[in-house]
């Protein structure tokens, strides 16, 4: 009896040091995305760039990140949850130290790809991994560090641009922080191997198992609509995390220490809305959530492209933050009622390559038109992004809804 308590007692205190590790892994997922759309400006005056330039960089971290998405499975049956956690912290660290030593701009799109490759498979394996063992209450909390990390990634480039007047410094602690992490996964390997889950096997099999061919899914014209929209929606939600600091440093002469503490408010917003969210959804349901979200981040565009007073840029970012946070946890849980069960474990798959791709397109596309245009062109296109996403939600949910 004495050796079964204390064998529940190792169990439970592992459990909650893999969440307590899993959720650092997520917060450090987070922070290279925040630190980018504050170093922009200060990477294009170092390698002398066009604002268009930003493109080949998101591509190169996307081209990454779906390559190690897609073969996360055969990764992590061959190096088991934990090492492959820590291989891919090791590659990402490497990549984020690598991009304050290259000399030149293509180099570091060529880190890149390293970078986008560790974040693909940390963020396939700890989803799979948590989705596995602990629940959809724990996935929940899992997303919302996401947001803390993209939360703390513009306060510590905004510190080292403004105390050191370096973009390198923002990367380097991150990139310090990833080698600690892996340092972590590498030394808790055994205890990723179950969690101290009973039957954790037969439930990982069980999340792994797709009983529809593919090419039958890929047959049903929802299915497309759908990836549209995760492609749309997070392409929209990375423009304003990249592009925010810029409209306001280089177009509405906001002063750079304030624009970085409200591009981060962007994400702070995030943070709350979808802690909240997840305290909420019960209450209100997840489609009225994605409905309120999808409009006040609207109408949050629109006070950024009207922008008549001196703080509607500020309030608008914040609004458009805390308004987006439910909708692409939402989106993945409301799957099954817009496809159906028997498409929705293949449809979910690719919705998050869809996304990822989105991701890079998206926001290319709004450096584009500030190349030629100018940073203004930006909120007015992403007003005609969420015209497009609430056509997209409204025709993907109603039949469902109704039926």
């Amino acid at each position: 009896m004495i050796t079964l308590v204390a064998e529940t007692n190792i169990s439970s205190r592992s459990k909650i040091g893999l969440i307590i590790l899993a959720y650092i892994a997520f917060i450090s997922l987070g922070m290279p995305d925040g630190l980018f759309g504050v170093a922009w400006p200060s990477i294009r005056e170092d390698f002398s760039l066009r604002l268009d330039s930003v493109g080949a960089f998101f591509f190169a971290i996307t081209t990454g990140y779906m390559l190690s998405s897609f073969f996360s499975g055969k990764i992590i049956a061959r190096l088991g949850v934990g090492g492959t956690l820590a291989a891919s912290c090791a590659l990402t660290a490497s990549a984020l130290l690598g991009y304050t030593l290259v000399p030149s701009w293509w180099l570091m799109v060529a880190l890149g790809v390293a970078a986008g490759l560790g974040a693909g498979a940390i963020d396939a394996g700890l989803n799979t991994y948590v989705a596995s063992h602990f629940g959809e209450g724990l996935m929940q909390w899992l997303h919302a560090s996401f947001g803390f990390g993209v939360t703390l990634g513009p306060i510590i480039m905004t510190a080292g641009l403004n105390f050191f007047n370096s973009w390198r410094l923002g990367y380097q602690v991150v990139g310090a922080a990833q080698l600690l992490l892996a340092t972590s996964f590498l030394l808790t390997v055994r205890m990723w191997q179950n969690g101290g889950v009973p039957h954790a096997p037969e439930q990982e099999r069980h999340l792994m198992e797709y009983h529809t061919p593919f090419g039958e899914t890929l047959r049903q014209p929802v299915v497309w609509l759908n990836l549209l929209l995760f492609f749309l929606y997070t392409g929209a939600e990375f423009s304003f995390g990249s592009w925010t600091y810029s409209l306001l440093t280089l177009s509405r002469n906001v002063p750079v220490a304030v624009a970085g503490l409200w591009a981060g408010s962007y994400w702070a917003t995030f943070t709350v809305g979808r802690i909240l969210a997840g305290l909420l959804t019960h209450r209100f349901g997840t489609a009225n959530l994605l409905k309120a979200g999808f409009l006040v981040a609207f109408g949050g565009s629109l006070l950024l492209w009207w922008n008549p007073f001196p703080q509607a840029s500020i309030i608008a970012v914040s609004a458009i933050g805390f308004a987006i946070a439910p909708i692409f946890p939402g989106l993945v849980s409301g799957t099954s009622a817009r496809v159906g069960e028997h498409h929705a474990a293949n449809t979910i798959g690719m919705q998050i390559a869809a996304a990822g791709f989105g991701g890079a397109v998206v926001p290319s596309v709004a450096g584009v038109l500030a190349q030629n245009f100018s940073l203004e062109a930006i909120p007015v296109y992403l007003v005609c992004v969420f015209v497009l996403l609430i056509g997209l939600y409204l025709i993907v949910s109603r039949p469902r809804e109704m039926a």
